[in-house]
């Protein structure tokens, strides 16, 4: 085996030129609008309605306000890197096609393997919990679901038929999908606007005192449950004071994770240079601050301490005797949980549409339709794989599988921005992240870090996923890929046209 050939690259001149292959060519339709619209559209879902009030709880109490925002600082250090990166190589597949032009085949595989299980796994999962909380607001307007059909049912036949017609939309056109996911991320935004507007009336300022609770011990998880971290260097577990508040942005983490989706777009972008890093860094912001009012209302409705983990906003209504904002917060959850699914959905058929493209995985696959101008194959192949996990498998546990593989690519993109400057300093850049090489530096070390908090049996199903990726690769991909094959030009390095056989070539005799 050639090593040298698992770090072969792709250049980023190949790349931009494989976008106007006809065969393969996506429309460009979208604006920084769509793209900010997608971003918020895929971060906030029905966490916003949950995992504050469960932080504020078990971890942090009214501190994780302070929680959010060290949160989004380590996500404003990703998402800048996405953003150099996004406008610097504004093609199809996102950290593998970044991880392809600078780290190397293997690594871009790898990275590309991860994002198929985090885009793949999480739309199903979100599907779920949309056919969970459709049922909420059925039940709470009088209509009751068959339970055999139903969220927890033998056949989930609600999950699978949201998720059939999300992508009939997302194969009809990328266009159409960003109208219907600007109505209902508007809706959703109303929704959120609203809880936090009518829940400043029932503010009692006493219930943010303590701010920072008083540090407490707890036995935490145990065996393969237990953080690696702790599994490996035995730190006792510790809830509230300064250690709750970095234990509770290391769980509202996961709240912002999606931003990084908006970068499979940038093939369908008309200004990708500009409109790419404004999407990712708006819509970034944007989620900050209504996390951040959603901890400080809810937190300031009921003490920290009285806050019910499962359901906190809506008990927090509750408390005030206000049940009917129940029906409003659930209506919020499904219109969130649909701009969820949709997006990721979106996400995993252009990764695979980059992959395919470059043979890593079958090249028919990669087929774009001669009208829509969408990856049609991939996409109806996407929705069928999802609506059958989401109807049929009890995810459960595998949601954590969600975060490894977003983290891990936070990871590589990090890297790869320093290697990139070093490689090619002057290529031409729509953004660059401040202070490199320290920043990115920064960003791979804490994304490394929330790895590390995440549990034992979460990394060894990882660890898993990743042997049946390098088994893929070595037995199929390797000898495909397309940068691999002795007729392969890469249009960033001179060349020379070989004569037909038989033929001496020019200045010869």
């Amino acid at each position: 085996m050639d090593a040298m050939s698992l770090l072969r690259t792709k250049s980023i001149e190949q790349s931009l030129a494989d976008t106007d292959e006809p065969e393969f060519k996506l429309k460009r339709s979208l604006t920084a609008l769509d793209l900010t619209v997608f971003g918020v559209g895929v971060v906030i879902g029905a966490g916003i309605f949950t995992l504050t009030g469960r932080a504020a709880h078990d971890v942090a109490g009214p501190a994780i306000v302070i929680s959010f925002v060290i949160a989004a600082i380590a996500c404003a250090l990703a998402a800048m890197c996405y953003a150099e990166f996004a406008s610097t190589v504004p093609v199809s597949g996102s950290a593998y096609t970044f991880s392809y032009a600078t780290l190397g085949e293997l690594f871009a595989w790898i990275i590309g393997w991860d994002l198929i299980l985090e885009m793949f796994l999480g739309a199903s999962v979100v599907a779920q919990g949309w056919s969970a909380y459709f049922s909420t607001f059925l039940s709470q307007l009088g209509v009751v679901l068959p339970e055999a059909i139903s969220y927890g049912g033998t056949v989930d036949l609600v999950a699978i038929v949201f998720v059939l017609v999300l992508g009939t939309l997302m194969t009809f056109g990328i266009k159409e999908s960003m109208r219907v996911n600007l109505v209902l991320v508007a809706v959703k935004l109303f929704i959120v606007l609203f809880v936090i507007v009518a829940g400043i009336a029932f503010i009692n300022p006493a219930n943010w005192s303590p701010f920072v609770p008083e540090a407490v011990a707890t036995e935490g998880a145990s065996g393969l449950h237990q953080p690696l971290l702790q599994f490996l260097f035995g730190l006792p577990p510790q809830t509230f004071g300064v250690g709750g508040i970095l234990a509770g942005a290391a769980l509202v983490f996961f709240a912002y994770i999606g931003f990084d989706v908006v970068a499979t777009t940038a093939e369908e972008t008309k200004n990708p240079q500009k409109a790419l890093p404004i999407g990712i860094i708006a819509s970034l912001l944007i989620c900050t601050v209504l996390y951040c009012a959603v901890a400080t209302v809810v937190t300031g409705m009921v003490r920290y301490d009285e806050l019910d983990p499962s359901a906190a906003l809506a008990q927090a209504f509750a408390y005030h005797g206000q049940e009917w904002m129940a029906t409003v917060i659930s209506a919020g959850a499904v219109a969130g949980l649909t701009t969820v699914v949709l997006t990721l959905m979106i996400g995993a058929t252009r990764i695979i549409f980059a992959m395919s493209r470059d043979a890593l995985l079958p090249r028919g696959l990669a087929k774009v339709h001669p009208k829509l101008r969408t990856p049609w194959v991939i996409s109806i192949l996407v929705t069928i794989v999802v609506a059958i996990t989401a109807g049929v498998t009890p995810i459960g546990t595998l949601e954590e599988m969600v975060n490894i593989g977003t983290l891990s690519a936070f990871v590589l993109v990090s890297i790869a921005v320093i290697v990139l400057r070093r490689q090619q300093p002057d290529l031409k850049r729509g953004f660059r992240v401040p202070l490199n090489p320290w920043l990115p530096g920064l960003s791979a070390l804490i994304c490394l870090y929330l790895m590390l908090n995440l549990p034992v049996d979460t990394w060894l199903r990882f660890l898993v996923w990743l042997a049946i990726g390098f088994l893929i690769y070595f037995a199929y991909s390797r000898r495909r890929s397309r940068v691999g094959q002795a007729d392969y030009i890469d249009f960033a390095k001179p060349h020379v046209v070989a004569p037909p056989p038989g033929e001496t070539p020019a200045g010869d005799g």
